[in-house]
């Protein structure tokens, strides 16, 4: 009898261990899904931006440099590089060499003295004393006498000092003197370039040549920061630049919009691109060719792109994408196709 009943006691805990063993067996072995971000997909056009870096500089014939014609010396500077200047401002006080001013002293002798022999050749010719060849022959030295002065008069050798003036409203970009030198006839003494004609001189690689052209549009950054600046291609030179080996393009901006030297980039519109506008993160270029991943159902399915265009702001794609199907962002580069996935909702 108490072997029995122990035995009844027993039976329901036995039940109760196998019910627990059975209940801890997995139902299935299903797949495990990986969480996804999507978005519809659209079509449309993007900008084709050719991106390129420089600086800002005077345009070719937007700067001017000063110079003496004669030798001499450097007694004062009134300026610094950079200063804006306006139209007849003093720049730089220049003293001509005693042997510049020697010069123009024996030429205005030369030229009085043509003009005597001159007057006595007329007095001779009226008293039937001298010919009219040597009549003529005065009259020729007064005349390169004449223009012997006035070239030294143009060159400045008429005054021994000489005060250089802002030929415009500009700004200062070089001097290349300092007070004291003493110059060679024709030496650069300072360089003043108009602030209106300042220009940004990028370098593109040759192969993008083609893709430039005058009249399109910029948008330029300087490098320290700031609101863009909008611009447009002025000229793309035909020749390599022998320094950096790229091709310059020279792009106008507003006057006044940056300072010569300021470095910058530039992003040039050179056309638009069309087809399928999906985020960077979408495109998947790892480990073969780029394909973009769909969801259908809750299965991903990989569809097979051209990049066409790859930017900051995503990238033009073109492929056989079902426009009904939503695109993969976020988690396109831990799904493989055909893989079980989910959007979190």
């Amino acid at each position: 009898m108490k072997a029995a009943r122990t035995a009844r006691c027993l039976a329901p805990l036995a039940c109760l261990a196998l019910a627990a063993c059975d209940g801890a067996q997995p139902a299935g072995d299903a797949a495990p899904s990986v969480l996804v971000t999507t978005q519809p997909v659209r079509q449309g056009r993007a900008p084709a931006l050719l991106t390129a870096y420089g600086s800002a500089r005077p345009a070719t014939d937007g700067a001017q440099t000063l110079s003496s014609a004669q030798p001499g010396q450097v007694t004062a500077i009134a300026v610094t590089p950079g200063a804006a200047v306006h139209a007849g401002q003093a720049l730089l006080t220049f003293a001509l060499a005693p042997t510049a001013r020697t010069t123009y002293a024996q030429a205005a002798s030369a030229l009085a003295a043509a003009r005597q022999q001159r007057a006595t050749t007329a007095q001779l010719l009226a008293q039937q004393l001298a010919t009219r060849d040597q009549m003529v022959q005065a009259d020729k030295a007064v005349s390169d006498a004449q223009i012997a002065l006035a070239g030294l008069t143009g060159e400045g050798a008429g005054h021994s000092v000489r005060t250089f003036i802002a030929p415009f409203d500009g700004i200062v970009t070089a001097i290349a003197v300092v007070q004291g030198d003493r110059t060679q006839p024709d030496a650069a003494l300072i360089t003043v370039a108009r602030m209106r004609d300042i220009v940004i001189t990028v370098g593109i690689q040759p192969e993008d040549r083609a893709r430039l052209r005058a009249g399109q549009g910029a948008s330029l950054q300087r490098l320290s920061g700031g609101a863009p600046i909008s611009g447009h291609v002025l000229r793309v030179a035909s020749a390599l630049n022998t320094r950096t080996r790229m091709i310059d393009a020279d792009i106008a901006i507003p006057a006044g919009a940056v300072l010569p030297g300021e470095g910058l980039r530039a992003d040039i519109h050179t056309g638009d691109v069309r087809g399928w506008l999906v985020p960077h993160a979408a495109v998947v270029t790892a480990s073969g060719p780029a394909h973009v991943f769909q969801m259908q159902g809750s299965r991903a399915r990989s569809v097979a792109v051209q990049v066409m265009l790859s930017g900051r702001d995503g990238d033009v794609v073109q492929g056989p994408l079902d426009p009904h199907a939503p695109l993969i962002v976020e988690g396109a580069y831990q799904v493989d196709d055909g893989q079980a996935v989910r959007t979190g909702r």
